[in-house]
């Protein structure tokens, strides 16, 4: 069984670089999230693979609600038998932004030479996680080419092909959960090639909005200082953020929570005192926590601040998102062990299972019970990967490995 998956995807592997090539020269930025474009390409170029694609529209007012333009979730099924597991297989193809430092074109998927890691393509998404259309697509048509040879297979290999990660996985795996589009009884998701993920954190995204009132700067007693307001309850967040980080987690791969103000907007004028400054806090909560708790916890911080402004300003806070951390859920260790020991055997080295502090839309399988890790095509971290960063980038050889490592899981998992 090895040799003819092992096989199958040597002979195709030029293919599946240029297959990745072509989902990372289609942008599909989140924001603004106009994703659809994205996934008529991909559609297009999975079915030119043989594959019949279902897509599924998501309707605008849901799509509007999570801060998107558009969205079409796609989901390919490969049936072995009627009966047996069903493995669901999940990457999502929105992205951040490129952001600022690129040396190479963010959608060109330029290919250069590395001295030590051979073979690396560059580009927005390639790691994050166009990189896994690809990998997931390739391990399911290696897997098909076998069954046709003679692999007994039982039960069924779904590509869940998704486009609001970015923005939680609402109106992506988890819409296609919530309408019963699927239930898989396993679910891989994107991940890295050197450890396997069965645990990660939650995160919550809370805006703050201090309202003052405007004045003319040559007057500013005047009027409010929103800003002045608003740095007080920014000192009383930093502060909690130094609590936060005297509480380590238990799981491995996992440091502390962490509190982050990425985002703050205000202000009318150089000459006006500014009337509002709003801004946005992510609160990553670990598996150790209780995300109601930590939420709450974060709003009393906020509302203290509030009770001694140095301005009669006003103070209000609303929930953007929550998303709640990855546990293992039961049954996952028969999937945790069955990619160990296919990527250890393959990669040369232990390939262990860990948490890390990122939080993805895998944990909408994992909420409904469903076995879930990460595992996928890319380097041992975000940080070698540049991922979220300029020049992003995947070496081939971990597309190559993963891609096996992935088929021949599904093989021992469907075994007739």
């Amino acid at each position: 069984m090895p040799d003819t998956l092992a096989q199958f995807i040597d002979a195709e592997f030029a293919a599946e670089v240029a297959f990745l090539g072509e989902l990372v020269k289609i942008p599909s930025d989140n924001p603004p999230g106009d994703c659809a474009p994205h996934a008529t390409r991909a559609k297009a170029l999975l079915e030119a693979l043989g594959f019949v694609v279902e897509a599924h529209v998501v309707p605008p007012a849901e799509v509007k609600a999570v801060g998107m333009l558009s969205a079409t979730n796609l989901i390919v099924r490969e049936a072995f038998s009627d009966d047996g597991p069903v493995i669901a297989l999940n990457a999502h193809g929105d992205v951040v932004p490129p952001g600022l430092g690129w040396s190479h074109d963010p959608y060109g998927a330029d290919i250069v030479d590395d001295p030590v890691h051979g073979r690396v393509m560059i580009g927005r998404g390639v790691a994050v996680s166009k990189s896994d259309f690809a990998t997931y697509a390739y391990a399911l048509l290696a897997l098909r080419a076998a069954a046709k040879a003679g692999l007994p297979l039982k039960g069924c290999v779904e590509l869940h092909l998704t486009y609001d990660e970015e923005t939680g996985g609402e109106i992506g795996p988890g819409w296609l959960l919530a309408q019963g589009l699927s239930a898989p009884d396993y679910a891989i998701c994107a991940g890295f090639s050197y450890n396997i993920v069965q645990a990660h954190n939650g995160c919550l995204h809370t805006e703050v909005t201090v309202t003052g009132k405007q004045a003319h700067a040559a007057m500013p007693h005047t009027g409010i200082d929103a800003l002045e307001a608003a740095t007080h309850v920014l000192q009383a967040l930093y502060a909690h953020r130094a609590t936060l980080a005297q509480r380590p987690s238990s799981v491995a791969g996992i440091a502390t929570p962490t509190l982050n103000v990425g985002l703050i907007a205000g202000g009318i004028n150089t000459n006006v005192v500014p009337d509002q400054v709003t801004f946005r806090i992510d609160r990553r909560i670990t598996p150790d926590e209780n995300p109601a708790a930590a939420e709450a916890e974060l709003a009393a911080v906020i509302a203290a601040a509030a009770q001694t402004l140095p301005v009669p300003a006003t103070v209000a806070q609303r929930r953007i998102l929550l998303a709640r951390p990855l546990a293992p859920q039961p049954g996952v260790d028969q999937l945790t062990a069955a990619i160990a020991r296919h990527a250890s055997a393959l990669l040369g080295c232990e390939v262990p299972a860990a948490g890390v502090p990122i939080y993805t839309d895998a944990r909408h399988y994992a909420e409904r019970g469903i076995p879930t890790v990460l595992y996928g095509a890319g380097p041992r971290t975000l940080l070698e990967a540049n991922g979220h960063n300029a020049d992003e980038n995947l070496r081939l050889s971990d597309l190559r490995a993963a891609t096996e490592i992935v088929a021949r899981t599904c093989a021992e998992l469907l075994a007739a």
